[in-house]
């Protein structure tokens, strides 16, 4: 699979990297921004989207799940996320996620994540 992940962290980006690659996936891309990432995933054409929620601009993640989705961009998308609320959860449920993964997050759990995707 070929997966873009959007992060704002670098040190979280490059270990989410690494973890995909040892699933034996191919990273295509990277992003901190909303804004940079529904301009990649329209570009790349991911297979799965791992996605923060809180980004460097004023657009966060479920916002940026939710403008590809209207421009009928379905890719499947895991969040993952410092943010353990219900208002963010329930914000997400609207993009139909594959996941929501709460930071910090182990090998094991993206694996279990990766294995939910249907491709």
């Amino acid at each position: 699979m070929n997966i873009l992940i959007v992060e704002d962290d670098k040190v979280l980006s490059l270990l989410l990297s690494k973890m995909v690659e040892r699933l034996s996936q191919v990273v295509v891309g990277t992003a901190t921004k909303g804004e940079t990432a529904i301009a990649l995933a329209k570009e790349l054409k991911p297979d799965l989207i791992l996605m923060d929620i809180m980004l460097e601009d004023n657009i966060d993640g479920i916002e940026a799940i939710l403008e590809l989705r209207k421009l009928n961009y379905d890719y499947p998308v895991i969040f993952i996320t410092g943010n353990s609320d219900n208002y963010n959860k329930t914000r997400a449920e609207a993009t139909n996620y594959v996941d929501y993964l709460i930071k910090p997050i182990n090998f094991e759990e993206l694996k279990s994540s990766f294995d939910k995707v249907k491709i």
